[in-house]
């Protein structure tokens, strides 16, 4: 039979039951002749209380130092959960082995609460799975070429599953979650949302990067770099309906634009609310002036989104971006100490209160009047757009975030996303 790997998120992992739940449905892989590697996430609301003690005692880590520390304490939460389950699987009458990310090893750079894989050796997991081992191996963290535990930021379980998966090239990995699969947008804010049987690994990145939280984007970068089969499904189903049918549940990530799949211009709506827009008025119109701005900024580690620059007046012009609003405060201070003095811009601006609101589609690519018919239905309901990007499969923008459920419900009905399209003959 295939090898398989199981990922399990924090509320799948949340009690003894639930992890006893968890280990047997992993016994039914088992059983089937299935050989299973596990990645489970730590126990709902563990990382949250653990840092959350971190920034009792130092409010405001930012060195390396500070970095690591927290890296140790946070990778604590992953180990709890894999030794747990471990135990459950044994009491299954499995042989089952527990390793933390830093005994496979899961080497990673040194970007302490960000780091990034860089390779995984495959050779311990191996044998063990030779052996007829299940293996359980912590999410989310793995250690650096000093030896120091690190973490991969939140979500990072997702990735460390899906690298897992592609160093073993596994036949699939499975990510069992509190939700049944990829929706059409957010089924509590569009209680019409449909789940998608199907969605291309193009969207789904799409989808990721612009605020669904379905799936961490680096674990849908990681599948697609390595044409991992992804599925998510939930993990609140009975842990023995039969395998045949779990297995072909919740969505399936598909790397091939199959022409029986579902035919749809537009696959999904994604929003996301943590963003902050900061605009620099009055900028020098002069070569490498927006280097000057978001230089400093990249340097302080914040990711910037999306980027505008208005047309030239006089000699001078305004340039916007979006960062994450957890950075806002961050940004503007660098802004305001580093860059303004530097280029001598006339004011700096932010606002807090922005949101995203994208439509996803590889349809998009070979219909017009797609944005036309997003902007005229935002229009319609009186919603302004502030700023606006796009690419082959995607349009996104900015607006007011006291929008955003409106403008997502509103273009969910446009673009009739309740409504399953007719696969092609």
């Amino acid at each position: 039979m295939a090898l398989i790997v199981h990922k399990y998120g924090g509320t799948s992992m949340g009690s003894t039951e639930r992890i006893r739940s968890v280990a047997q449905r992993v016994a039914k892989w088992v059983r089937a002749g299935h050989q299973l590697v596990v990645v489970p996430s730590a126990m709902s609301g563990e990382t949250n209380r653990l840092l959350g003690l971190a920034k009792e005692l130092l409010p405001n880590p930012q060195t390396p130092q500070a970095l690591r520390e927290m890296d140790a304490v946070a990778a604590t939460g992953e180990q709890v959960s894999v030794g747990l389950l471990a135990l459950a699987l044994q009491a299954q009458g499995l042989q089952a082995v527990s390793y933390g990310g830093w005994q496979v090893p899961i080497a990673t750079d040194s970007a302490y609460t960000k780091a990034r894989i860089a390779s995984i050796d495959d050779q311990r997991v191996r044998a063990d799975l030779a052996a007829g081992k299940v293996v359980v191996i912590t999410g989310f963290q793995g250690i650096d070429p000093q030896g120091h535990v690190t973490t991969l930021g939140r979500g990072g379980s997702d990735t460390s599953a899906v690298a897992v998966a592609a160093a073993l090239k596994a036949a699939e990995c499975l990510i069992y979650t509190d939700v049944d699969g990829v929706y059409t947008t957010d089924p509590r804010i569009v209680p019409e949302a449909r789940r998608l049987a199907t969605i291309s690994f193009e969207e789904m990145l799409e989808m990721a990067s612009l605020g669904s939280k379905v799936l961490q984007i680096r674990s849908v970068e990681f599948a697609g770099k390595y044409r991992v089969p992804v599925r998510v499904l939930s993990s609140f189903t009975p842990w023995d309906i039969p395998l045949e049918e779990e297995a072909k549940s919740g969505t399936l990530i598909t790397f091939e634009e199959d022409e029986k799949m579902e035919q749809a211009v537009v696959a999904g709506i994604a929003f996301n609310r943590d963003e902050a827009k900061i605009s620099v008025i009055g900028v020098p119109d002069r070569p490498g002036i927006a280097s000057q701005i978001v230089g400093p900024v990249a340097d302080a580690n914040i990711d910037i989104d999306v980027i505008i620059q208005n047309v030239s007046h006089d000699g001078r012009t305004d340039f916007s971006f979006t960062v994450p609003r957890s950075d806002y405060a961050r940004a503007m201070a660098v802004l305001q100490e580093q860059v303004m003095p530097a280029i001598g811009a006339a004011r700096l601006a932010g606002d807090a209160k922005i949101c995203k609101v994208s439509i996803v589609g590889i349809g998009m690519r070979s219909h017009v009047g797609v944005a036309s018919k997003m902007f005229r239905t935002l229009s319609e309901e009186g919603i302004n757009i502030q700023m606006i990007t796009t690419s082959e499969i995607k349009t996104c923008v900015v607006i007011d975030e006291k929008y955003m459920e409106l403008a997502v419900r509103a273009l969910h009905k446009a673009f009739e996303l309740e409504q399953a399209p007719v696969a092609a003959a």
